[in-house]
């Protein structure tokens, strides 16, 4: 029956080819406005690699010290320092990996000198440590990360990635044991890793080496030990051991405040906090309202299908009255008002799938051409991509099942909210009205 249905919706959209283009593209505009809100949430909250351990990831990146008596009271906020990643942090019991990473000028404004002197460019580097590595699963082409010796013997050394080792020594392979120069400074390749997109930017550089190599990495800021700039990522096996490191953390900041009550004490605020938190807090201290976020996301939502829902709903309307002989005739002979109506939805929902398709299309052709602004778009503190970095939209962002799955859902709650109010009225007008009504 279903087949019938479906033969019958292809005859009724070429016969009304007007009618049908304006559907088709109206529902194409909304499934690609609404899908495009879709992917880029995908990729910021989906495990995507080299970030595929997202669920479980969770990040310390802030910190508030205040110094001096109460009625002489300085506040400093920044990082940790690397006593701080040292006592307290490498130390936990409750992760599985604890990885620190320091963000001075070195990893801001980095440069290299090309052999060929063809002039300096800016690279993006991150100073890390070889844990990084274990959270963050990133394909090695060949060679492997640098080692916890490295790290203590601050030997310069690095692992790039395959686009970087391309302009630098024309091919990717290899090149382990090659050297560059980085701010003047010879390092030798250890590995090389896939190219990773700007859009993970929590594990995305084109440089990653020991933060041993940046001078004065050991020095704590503004006088207190352990304010610094390194912020720390953690890697844990489930929630409870999520739970677990909070309060293992809390009660390092309740010992830490007892002991230095007159000199200084700290906080973390709720740190260290999920992805799915981090991605829609703007800064560590706020305190993220969970229903404030569903209702803005439903306010969007309902801005993007309900609206364009109601156009349609009049057309569909306009259809159906065109239509009340056919259905009157069909009533007449025994059909069923849920027959009729399941077999209007039917005709309805190929026409909505056409349109889901094609809005799948323009949203795809949006995100790739627009890449460079459009993931940033819902960002209320968005930055703005580095010179010379590409940013790479992998297929596995942007046909992810979950992406089908999501347009799919889409056409099914725009076909109920466009045909199913439209038919249902009109369905249910006397046969006789049916099959009277003039043309």
């Amino acid at each position: 029956m279903i087949k019938i249905y479906l033969k019958q919706a292809w005859v009724l959209l070429k016969q009304n080819p007007l009618f049908s283009t304006l559907y088709i593209v109206g529902t194409g505009l909304a499934i690609a406005m609404t899908m495009i809100m879709a992917v880029v949430y995908y990729v910021k909250i989906a495990p995507v690699y080299p970030e595929v351990n997202r669920m479980n990831t969770l990040y310390l990146s802030n910190s508030r010290f205040q110094k001096g008596t109460e009625q002489n009271k300085h506040t400093y906020q920044w990082a940790v320092s690397y006593k701080a990643l040292q006592d307290w942090f490498y130390p936990l019991q409750n992760a599985a990996v604890v990885s620190g990473t320091l963000d001075n000028d070195m990893s801001d404004n980095s440069y290299i000198q090309p052999a060929d002197r063809s002039g300096d460019f800016q690279v993006n580097l991150k100073l890390t440590d070889p844990n990084f590595f274990r959270i963050y699963s990133f394909q090695f082409l060949e060679g492997k990360a640098f080692t916890q010796s490295d790290l203590e013997s601050g030997i310069y050394t690095a692992v790039i990635t395959e686009d970087l080792a391309r302009r630098l020594f024309g091919t990717s392979e290899g090149v382990v044991g090659q050297t560059f120069s980085l701010n003047y400074i010879n390092y030798r390749v250890c590995g090389v890793v896939r190219s990773a997109s700007y859009l993970t930017h929590k594990s995305y550089a084109q440089i990653y080496a020991p933060y041993s190599v940046s001078p004065g990495y050991r020095e704590p800021k503004y006088g207190l030990p352990y304010l610094g700039a390194f912020y720390i990522t953690f890697l844990v096996k489930d929630d409870a051991q999520a739970d677990a490191l909070r309060a293992e953390i809390q009660e390092i900041v309740r010992k830490e405040n007892l002991m230095h009550p007159d000199d200084w004490t700290v906080d973390f605020w709720e740190q260290p906090t999920s992805h799915l938190v981090k991605v829609f807090q703007s800064y560590a201290s706020e305190k993220l309202d969970v229903w404030a976020t569903i209702r803005y996301f439903l306010l969007i939502l309902l801005v993007l299908l309900v609206v364009p829902a109601l156009n349609l709903s009049g057309m569909i309307a306009s259809r159906m009255e065109n239509r009340l002989p056919e259905m009157g005739v069909r009533k007449s002979f025994g059909a069923g008002r849920n027959g009729l109506l399941s077999q209007v939805m039917w005709e309805n929902l190929l026409l909505t799938l056409l349109g889901g398709l094609l809005g799948l299309l323009l949203a795809w052709l949006a995100l790739y051409i627009f890449r460079e602004w459009v993931f940033t778009v819902f960002d209320r503190w968005p930055d703005t991509v580095p010179e010379g970095i590409n940013v790479r939209v992998s297929g596995e962002m942007l046909f992810a099942p979950a992406v089908f799955a999501s347009a799919l859902v889409l056409c099914i709650a725009l076909n109920l909210l466009s045909a199913l109010i439209p038919a249902w009225s009109s369905l249910r007008k006397p046969i006789i009205y049916s099959l009277n009504e003039k043309r």
